[in-house]
């Protein structure tokens, strides 16, 4: 063969692979942006549904033991004293970030998850190891991105008067910027109780679900198998909102108001919770527990059916 033959070929070869891969990240992305733009806008079940729990669970998180006269005693209290107080609006402060991160934060969680469980896989580990592996991964990926957006939305979450009389996303993000930066005090603070949050989340959440799937036989009626999966991934959100909540609870007292102004009394993750358990007791880090499996548990197994289904439908069209 002629040398530049051999040469063209092998340029060929190395485009076409260049090409499979870039549209292989493409399905990827579009279908894990997919996944969070019918959470959190088409669907509108992040917006009218799971932003309430989502800031009763801050609420829940925040308060530090029943002597306060403020603090809320039980959900359906939580939900009452906000009500009368705050107005149906204050269910929805802090809405603007989370729709914000939605989209990119979900394409970034599964294209991760897929780049890499497919590095892992040249290491010859067995499944099962490669998926809760390839979770941790994107999770800690995932709350690098995600953390700027939460800061903001704890700290509104966390503010009691009216929804009128709060900042905007904008402004309150441009403050934290302005008085405290860019770096661990500030727009990026608690990133380790976040990376913590989403990396131990991930992990449970993909390992378990292709795990247990890989096990329970795949059911030839569509309907049938459409429930094997929706409700092996319920299963996954609540089991991985269940383990991971310390670093939930720990995220909250960083980012939200600490006990006393000008002291910082919450700074890094594991101190944070090795003071709530020391001070508070061991349930104090299941705190907000409830409202979180009433969110995450049925949004995660929509949200890997989502990705799952626009995924194969992707590389059946494109």
């Amino acid at each position: 063969m002629h040398p530049h033959q051999s040469h063209d070929s092998y340029q060929l070869k190395m485009t076409m692979k260049s090409q499979s891969l870039l549209r292989e990240a493409f399905h990827q992305t579009v279908a894990g942006g997919s996944a969070g733009v019918w959470l959190s806008s088409k669907g509108l079940v992040e917006i009218c549904l799971m932003h309430p729990l989502d800031v009763v669970k801050t609420r829940f998180q925040i308060q530090r033991g029943q002597g306060d006269a403020t603090s809320y005693r039980s959900l359906g209290h939580c939900f009452k004293t906000m009500f009368h107080q705050e107005g149906i609006l204050g269910f929805y402060k802090g809405i603007l970030p989370p729709i914000l991160a939605e989209t990119p934060k979900r394409a970034v969680k599964f294209l991760t998850f897929e780049q890499y469980k497919k590095i892992l896989s040249y290491a010859s580990l067995p499944s099962g190891v490669i998926f809760t592996v390839a979770g941790l991964g994107s999770g800690l990926t995932e709350g690098v991105v995600v953390n700027p957006f939460e800061v903001v939305k704890v700290s509104l979450q966390a503010q009691r008067n009216s929804f009128s009389e709060q900042p905007s996303t904008f402004a309150y993000a441009h403050e934290i910027i302005r008085s405290q930066g860019f770096g661990l005090r500030g727009l990026n603070k608690g990133l380790t109780a976040t990376l913590g949050r989403h990396g131990v989340f991930n992990m449970i959440y993909f390992g378990f679900y292709f795990n247990v799937k890989s096990i329970i036989p795949v059911n030839e009626d569509p309907a049938m198998e459409f429930l094997r999966k929706l409700g092996i991934g319920l299963l996954s959100g609540t089991i991985a909102s269940c383990v991971n909540i310390p670093f939930d609870v720990a995220k909250s007292r960083i980012q939200g108001p600490q006990p006393k102004s000008g002291v910082i009394k919450y700074k890094t993750c594991i101190n944070t919770i090795r003071t709530i358990y020391r001070e508070e007791g061991f349930f104090a880090l299941y705190k907000g527990l409830l409202p979180k499996i009433m969110r995450l548990g049925p949004g995660g197994a929509v949200m890997l059916l989502v990705y799952e289904y626009s995924f194969a439908w992707l590389q059946e069209n494109f």
